[in-house]
């Protein structure tokens, strides 16, 4: 049996994009994990997926380098947790709030899910 746990909302900051500037000056990012884990043998953390140990690994991710689309940085992210938690499954979105467009838009994302073969 599997158990999916989320994080919604995680905000990490990243000098990453396009244009020159978005790559100069960090803005936030939003990240929507969800991870598909083996339920728990037991009720303790040592059993599951810490959420601050997930946090922590989108921010290594974002911290190593710049990426100029969303896409890589969605799937090097669901790579990264993969490999380091040994999850069944990862699904990630990252949303971009403060894109600029000619016309007036909420956040710009991309999702990336990523399965154990």
């Amino acid at each position: 049996m599997n158990v999916t746990v989320e994080l919604y909302g995680l905000e990490v900051p990243g000098a990453h994009g396009v244009e020159e500037a978005e790559r100069e000056t960090a803005q936030r990012f939003l990240y929507d994990v969800r991870l598909e884990i083996a339920q728990p043998a037991s009720d303790s953390i040592e059993a599951t997926v810490d959420y601050r140990d997930v946090a922590r690994c989108v921010q290594d991710v974002s911290d190593s380098g710049q990426f100029n689309l969303l896409e890589s940085m969605a799937a090097a992210v669901a790579d990264a947790l993969l490999e380091r938690f040994g999850l069944e499954a990862a699904r990630v979105r990252v949303r971009k709030p403060d894109v600029r467009l000619e016309a007036p838009v909420e956040w710009t994302a991309a999702t990336v899910e990523r399965r154990r073969p």
